[in-house]
């Protein structure tokens, strides 16, 4: 009886640490996307307004203030969707080349990989823009594209080295007894099996690049700002547009939200990896 008492008590505790947890990841999420649809007179009400007529108001004057927020929008895109699609075709090849090859010092190597991603932004800021200022790169896209490689680059050879490793070599070996090249093995082998890491992989560089302030803080100019940059011009000395800044967060988050829900399906299915089907 005691242990029943014990083990109910346990997943009670449980349970409510995970509202608690989800409370608070949730409400702000939530009362940011209530907050965009409510009129003004809604937002700066003194007690909190739940039931109000839903308004789009704010979004249209995200898009047709004259602040240049499409251009933000397709900025963003570029910006986080080339450098991860750098970041996983460079992590597949050298990740597949760290799980399969034995050198000496294979183990710091892999280390030292992930080591350069551990540094915090502040660290690696100053050189990059004194390098960005030498190579003109400051206020590009391509300089943008490339300072989030530095952090998204080691990152994907670090996960799929681990995806890779998982995978049985035996595979690889039964494919080279029928006649396959070492090409043809990792293209049509290899790769398929890690599929869901692969899309794990993307999905997190993505989320780390789109949701990025520091880097297009310092290196984006008039021509390559982000979406995140757009909701800091909200701020003014005047004051803060309450409405059009929820809007923009809604429009930054929601996105990642829907990949995030993603995530989890993927992340699933690559604890399957190795298996022989």
């Amino acid at each position: 009886m005691s242990r029943t008492l014990r083990a109910t008590t346990r997943q009670v505790i449980l349970y409510i640490l995970l509202v608690i947890v989800l409370l608070w990841i949730l409400v702000p999420i939530v009362w940011m996307l209530l907050s965009s649809l409510k009129p003004t007179n809604a937002i700066f009400s003194s007690t909190p307004t739940f039931l109000f007529v839903p308004t789009l108001q704010h979004y249209i004057d995200v898009f047709t203030s004259g602040n240049g927020f499409s251009s933000y929008i397709v900025n963003s895109i570029l910006a986080s969707g080339i450098s991860t699609l750098i970041s996983v075709g460079l992590g597949c090849f050298a990740g597949y080349g760290l799980a399969r090859a034995q050198f000496k010092g294979k183990d710091n190597l892999a280390f030292w990989i992930i080591s350069t991603r551990m540094a915090p932004i502040a660290a690696v800021i100053l050189p990059l823009y004194i390098g960005f200022r030498y190579l003109h790169l400051t206020n590009t896209l391509t300089g943008l594209i490339i300072s989030y490689l530095t952090f998204n680059l080691p990152f994907a050879i670090w996960i799929m080295n681990a995806f890779f490793s998982d995978l049985p070599i035996s595979l690889e070996e039964a494919a080279r007894v029928d006649g396959a090249g070492r090409w043809q093995t990792f293209w049509d082998i290899v790769l398929p099996l890690v599929a869901p890491g692969t899309a794990t992989t993307a999905i997190l560089c993505l989320v780390f690049a789109w949701n990025d302030y520091s880097f297009a803080q310092t290196f984006a100019g008039p021509n390559s700002q982000t979406l995140p940059l757009s909701a800091s011009q909200l701020i003014t000395q005047t004051g803060i547009d309450w409405g059009q800044l929820t809007a923009i967060g809604t429009i930054v988050a929601l996105p990642m939200v829907v990949i995030g829900l993603a995530v989890r399906r993927w992340l699933v299915k690559g604890l399957t990896l190795g298996a022989v089907k």
